[in-house]
C-alpha cells in the first residue's frame, strides 16, 4: 500500500492538534508541562532523568526541575538503578498513576461533547482508533515487549 506524501504529515498534524486541544480544554489539575512529564514516565517506565529529557526533547536541568516538582507532589519517586548503583531511576508512584488516570478522564470528558457534536459514527471512530493503534505498534522495535 502506498500513501501520498502529504498523508502522513496530515495525520500527524491533525492528531497532534486534537491532542493539544484536549489538553487545553481539560482540567488537568496541574500545569500541562508537569502532566506531560508524568505521562512520559508512565509511557517509558522507570528511567533516568537524562533518558526522560531525551524523550521529551528538553534539557537535563529542565527535566530535573520537573521531576523534583513531581517528586515533591508524591507522583514520582527515585529508586536506585539496578544496573548502576550511582544512578537513580524515576518511577511512577501509585498517586502518580491515579493522577494520570484523572488526566486521561478529564481529556476524554473534554473531547466527548465534540465527538457528539460532530456526530461521528462510533464504528468509524473505533476503526480510526484501531488504525492509530496499529501505527503506534509499528513504531516499536521487533524485540520491544511493551
Amino acid at each position: 500500500m502506498t500513501t501520498s506524501d502529504a498523508l502522513p504529515d496530515e495525520l500527524l498534524r491533525t492528531s497532534a492538534r486534537l491532542s493539544r486541544w484536549a489538553t487545553r480544554a481539560a482540567d488537568l489539575g496541574m500545569p500541562s508541562a508537569q502532566a506531560r512529564v508524568l505521562v512520559l514516565v508512565d509511557e517509558i517506565g522507570p528511567a533516568r532523568v537524562t533518558a526522560l529529557a531525551d524523550a521529551d526533547e528538553s534539557s537535563q536541568p529542565s527535566m530535573t526541575t520537573a521531576v523534583q516538582r513531581l517528586e515533591g507532589l508524591g507522583l514520582v519517586a527515585r529508586t536506585p538503578d539496578p544496573a548502576d548503583a550511582r544512578a537513580t531511576l524515576v518511577t511512577l508512584t501509585a498517586a502518580g498513576a491515579e493522577r494520570i488516570a484523572g488526566i486521561r478522564r478529564s481529556r476524554g470528558a473534554a473531547l466527548a461533547p465534540v465527538v457528539e457534536r460532530a456526530a461521528v459514527d462510533e464504528t468509524r471512530l473505533r476503526d480510526a482508533v484501531a488504525v492509530l493503534g496499529e501505527l503506534l505498534e509499528a513504531t516499536r522495535p521487533a524485540s520491544d515487549p511493551s
